[in-house]
């Protein structure tokens, strides 16, 4: 059947859509490769329709016979000539965009220095000029976060690129010999001739690694661009290559470096960071969670622009995962107009379902959610910007993981005894698992695999080991379909080549930034709930300047002893209040029992139900009512059982949402303001 005809047919139905319609930038597209496959350009506006609330202030549409460019715009920069699509000054290129460039102005610069002459204010046209004038070598000049589609009229290829550490999503799937891209996948399914289907393999890396080893995601043949990358892609070759790569130095090849030296590179490098985020046509906020990373990021917007700094934060009716006080004092001590709500089980049981739908992926925290609640927060004040801590763990060894590796490889030397092992109790105070727990329990939880010390991946064994233990509840027909495939196999091919030659530390932070972050924090508590409530996160963290010094530093200015983040808490001494400085690492959690066992909510039994597990044909009917049962009469939950509840929950409601096709987004053509170029000419 025709596209045209198959599109005709899917517009007949009658679509429903339960969550209120929220309006950053998203951006779509189609490219047939020989060109003949034509398509119907209105397939383009549902694209764009289905992720109307990523841009919800225009719209705009190129058209060149067989190719569509789409774009959503939240208006940032250039409010009122930035529209999209923009061409090259010689308008052989045309461009469609998400993201912001940081350092737009000083490449706007060097291409007036050029002879560029520039009708827009906006980043974007800074994009496309300086790709005509570099061309693949201009993604590597950028410091930004980006999700790039540029269309070349006169050698009839297209290029798609992504920001460096994934900030901006970008998805694709090939159907014969048509591209179909996207910012969420949602887009990519109105595409009339591609079905969802899940992935066994990508659910078994999802059930170890929280997340799938790029450019895998749940759906079969719909892969991510890896970020870092572009794609060439015409009708003879689909080229993708690198053109940043997370790299760390080989163990004693770590730059040479004093403390106080270090101190004063990282500032100058930070404050420029902050700097160059500020840059916006509207307000920019910050969130401020009471950590020492935000409190950082706060401090130092202070710094620059003293006037009152609009904070938001989250908190929790639960006290167990409750930081108010914390918030509380930085807000005293930072002075900042501050806007907080509360979050209750309730509140995050209801909002679940519509989580999930915008993450795209099942989830193994329901902390996503209260980010969700966060961000429509901010909405809500009227803010399109917020400047947040993410990244600061990651490169400046914050995580309990990196520590834990440390005193695992410690225990290992002397496995027989019964003081090493009660070290472990320092990392998480919080847990209430935790709290006098003998050496016996330690070694039994924290044991696995303990004098494996040989392993290329001995820092994440013991979290992917616990986190597997979800696959114990998957239906005898699904293990059959995944046979002997191991996840781990597939993530040591991605490794680099100098992998074994690192230092352990800069191992473990390779592989949380590469996996962790990147497919998990950066995207399902990251840029899915901000955009959802059309509302974007800037990292100063991340940018690639301060990566790349970070992973150079000497492993003791990140993890001193047991002092995490040690170089950034030498820095703020004195300029941040001691407790929020030497607070312990207590990491950003959310209810689950509470949520799903205590006060079941409407939807649950249904998608527990027999009915349900069997037709979604993943879950053992019996394993999960016994899992369900357990955690019913358990004083303490285990947090290996609550991923597992919400890994399941969260899939049964993915499959009903996109699979069994029950909840439908109206994908109406009100696409608002809309600038649409038809250009036939080469």
């Amino acid at each position: 059947m025709q596209l045209q005809s198959l599109f005709q047919e899917r517009t007949k139905s009658t679509y429903y859509f339960k969550i209120p319609y929220h309006w950053m930038c998203g951006i779509a597209g189609i490219f047939s490769r020989h060109g003949n496959h034509p398509f119907d350009s209105e397939i383009i506006k549902f694209m764009l329709s289905r992720i109307q609330y990523r841009g919800p202030d225009e719209s705009g549409i190129y058209l060149n016979r067989n190719i569509g460019l789409g774009n959503v715009r939240l208006s940032i920069i250039d409010l009122h000539t930035g529209q999209q699509p923009i061409s090259s000054q010689s308008k052989n290129l045309w461009i469609v965009f998400n993201g912001e460039i940081y350092n737009y102005i000083e490449l706007r610069k060097e291409l007036i220095k050029k002879g560029y002459v520039f009708q827009t204010s906006s980043d974007t046209e800074v994009v496309v000029n300086l790709f005509e004038e570099y061309g693949t070598d201009s993604f590597a000049k950028m410091n930004g976060q980006f999700a790039i589609a540029i269309w070349d009229k006169k050698n009839q290829e297209l290029i798609i690129a992504r920001d460096r550490v994934g900030i901006r999503p970008l998805f694709y799937a090939f159907h014969k010999d048509v591209l179909i891209f996207g910012s969420e996948i949602k887009a990519i399914l109105e595409f009339p001739e591609i079905s969802p289907e899940i992935s066994p393999e990508s659910l078994t890396q999802i059930f170890t690694f929280w997340t799938t080893l790029s450019p895998n995601t749940i759906f079969k043949d719909i892969f991510e661009l890896t970020p870092g990358s572009y794609m060439v892609i015409d009708s003879r070759k689909v080229r993708i290559e690198s053109f940043w790569k997370l790299s760390f130095p080989n163990v004693g090849n770590e730059i040479k470096i004093t403390l106080n030296r270090a101190m004063e590179e990282f500032h100058s490098l930070f404050m420029d960071a902050v700097k160059i985020r500020l840059r916006a046509d509207v307000p920019v906020g910050a969130y401020l969670s009471g950590g020492i990373d935000s409190s950082i990021t706060t401090a130092y917007i202070k710094s620059i622009f003293p006037e009152i700094l609009r904070t938001y934060s989250i908190g929790f009716i639960e006290r167990e995962f409750d930081e108010s006080d914390y918030q509380n004092m930085a807000v005293d001590f930072l002075q900042t107009d501050h806007a907080s709500i509360t979050c209750s089980s309730k509140n995050i049981a209801d909002k679940f379902p519509d989580v999930v739908w915008h993450a795209e992926i099942p989830l193994l925290r329901t902390a996503p959610t209260p980010m969700f609640f966060l961000s429509k927060l901010v909405r809500d004040n009227n803010f399109k910007v917020v400047i947040t801590g993410e990244g600061a763990d990651e490169i400046l060894a914050g995580y309990n993981i990196f520590k834990e590796m440390m005193i695992r490889r410690f225990w290992a030397k002397d496995p027989q005894s019964k003081l090493r092992p009660l070290l472990l109790q320092k990392l998480y105070p919080y847990l209430p698992q935790m709290q006098d727990t003998k050496s016996n329990m330690l070694k039994f939880f924290f044991g696995y695999k303990l004098g494996d010390t040989t392993s290329t991946v001995y820092s994440h064994l013991l979290r992917w080991n616990n986190t597997a233990r979800i696959k114990n509840h998957f239906s005898e027909s699904f293990n059959n379909s995944i046979g002997d495939y191991d996840p781990l196999l597939e993530l040591h091919k991605m490794l680099p080549d100098n992998f074994n030659e690192m230092d352990h530390l800069a191992k473990a932070q390779w592989l949380e930034t590469t996996i962790f972050m990147s497919g998990y924090l950066l995207s399902s508590q990251g840029d899915r709930m901000a955009m959802a409530n059309s509302v974007e996160g800037r990292y100063p963290f991340l940018d690639h300047r301060i990566i790349e010094f970070c992973n150079n530093l000497p492993p003791d200015l990140k993890l001193n002893g047991l002092t995490e983040k040690y170089l950034l808490k030498k820095l703020m001494k004195g300029k941040l209040p001691d407790p929020i400085i030497n607070r312990p690492k207590q990491a950003y959690r959310a209810p689950v029992a509470s949520c799903f066992i205590t006060n079941t909510p409407e939807y649950l039994p249904e998608i527990l139900s027999e009915k349900e597990l069997t037709n979604t044909g993943i879950f053992n009917l019996l394993s999960v009512n016994k899992l369900v049962s357990n955690m019913r009469l358990a004083k303490q939950i285990s947090e290996t059982d609550s991923m597992a509840l919400t890994g399941i929950i969260s899939m049964q409601l993915l499959h009903k949402q996109f699979i069994q096709k029950y909840r439908e987004v109206p994908v109406g053509l009100n696409l608002g303001k809309c600038k649409i170029v038809s250009d036939d000419t080469y």
